[in-house]
């Protein structure tokens, strides 16, 4: 059995990052190990399917649970989430890809708000308001509705005590074992094993915007793809024209598609994510905004065609309400996290693909970045390495992240004012 720590781990500000963590030995966190979670605060109304441990292999038209890419399968249904306790709110889905559904993926709950309506600032006083009323006077830790901005609904549970859960993923577990002594687990949500709810296995983590008052939130896509070499691989080996993978490429661009592709209605997978990538600031900066949720609960995932620097610069203004403070405070964030990143054993052993940075900061201007979403970062054979800046060629299966941080470094270096 694996402990859950009495109090959660915080969620610091910039440079102040602390995690609680598991005490006993990392290998004793295995792949059976079964944490107690105190009582969950929503319930979903959907049934749970059983247990599918997920890995960067997979078939090549099935969508694993912890992949990004968005590429294959069907969205997931949402989820509709019911209070059951003034006790405590709901925290963020560190999320991941909008390709699947946009629909599916604005996943906004709050206490007293009806599914498939919107959470607007009005919803977000009702529900203060509702603790405020409460005739008997509790100390209540104020933490922010959950959200989940981009990725497959309903992979997401909260637990009580700053804890949150994620649909359970082998590969993902095995990269936050690994973390948890890397020098990046300052970095990265603190981990606490498997526990189950519902038959379903999930891996439980730190909620990163537990301390956090009605955060801003953004997600970074890092690197320059967002598909591993085995899908390419794969894909080629059975290549099955899509046509929902050709409805996506006509919704953004309907003159994408050759007149073969459009005769058939279809488009191959390895076409689909090659070009995919080509749209974005993936392909020219290494990383692109996933999606963006204000304070006000207004959320955007509308950047798959932001591709160029002054359209990023744009949206970052817009994203901190042209706050330089904050800007200065994540600019330091990430030059210290490159410096961990080039030092780190883990990163230099690990295609990290499909991974994100986790962007938060409130009113108070205290603010966050860490790095999520493992589900599709492998270990790489020994003795190879990645340097993470060099180009990608097929087969040298370098990701390009360093190169997509020092991008964003020097962006944020060119809005800010010189001290």
């Amino acid at each position: 059995m694996t402990k859950t720590p009495d109090t959660p781990a915080p969620c610091a500000g910039m440079g102040d990052v602390h995690h609680s963590h598991p005490e006993e030995p990392m290998e004793q966190l295995s792949r059976r190990a079964r944490v107690a979670v105190p009582e969950l605060v929503v319930t979903c109304e959907c049934d749970q399917s059983p247990r599918e441990p997920c890995s960067g292999s997979h078939q090549p038209d099935e969508e694993s649970i912890c992949s990004d890419s968005g590429l294959s399968g069907s969205p997931a249904s949402s989820l509709a989430l019911r209070k059951l306790s003034n006790s405590s709110s709901t925290g963020l889905s560190p999320a991941s890809s909008f390709e699947e559904c946009e629909e599916d993926l604005m996943g906004y709950s709050d206490y007293n708000q009806s599914p498939g309506e919107p959470l607007t600032a009005d919803l977000w006083k009702k529900s203060k308001n509702m603790v405020n009323w409460s005739p008997t006077p509790v100390a209540v830790k104020k933490r922010s509705p959950w959200v989940q901005v981009v990725g497959h609904a309903g992979n997401f549970q909260m637990g009580s005590d700053g804890r949150l859960l994620k649909k359970f993923c082998e590969c993902e577990q095995q990269c936050f074992l690994q973390l948890m002594s890397d020098s990046l687990h300052p970095f990265v949500p603190g981990y606490y094993g498997v526990t189950q709810r519902d038959e379903q296995d999930y891996n439980l983590m730190d909620d990163l915007l537990a301390d956090f008052d009605s955060p801003c939130i953004m997600d970074c896509k890092m690197g320059s793809r967002t598909y591993l070499e085995e899908e390419l691989e794969k894909a080629r080996e059975c290549p099955q024209p899509r046509r929902d993978m050709y409805l996506k490429m006509i919704a953004v661009d309907p003159n994408a598609p050759t007149a073969d592709e459009r005769a058939r209605q279809a488009v191959l997978k390895t076409r689909y994510m090659q070009w995919r990538e080509t749209l974005s600031s993936t392909a020219t900066l290494g990383f692109r905004i996933e999606g963006i949720k204000k304070s006000d609960g207004t959320c955007n995932t509308n950047f798959k065609r932001t591709k160029y620097k002054d359209e990023v610069i744009q949206t970052l203004e817009d994203f901190v309400d042209s706050n330089m403070l904050i800007l200065r405070s994540y600019q330091q964030r990430l030059k210290e996290l490159r410096g961990v990143l080039e030092k780190s054993d883990f990163f230099k052993a690990h295609e990290v693909v499909g991974s994100s940075l986790l962007f938060v900061h409130d009113l108070t201007g205290k603010a966050g970045i860490w790095m999520i979403d493992f589900g599709k970062t492998v270990p790489l054979p020994p003795p190879l390495t990645l340097d993470h800046r060099s180009p990608w060629v097929e087969g040298n299966r370098e990701d390009g992240y360093l190169w997509g941080l020092d991008n964003f470094i020097d962006i944020l270096t060119n809005i800010l004012p010189e001290k």
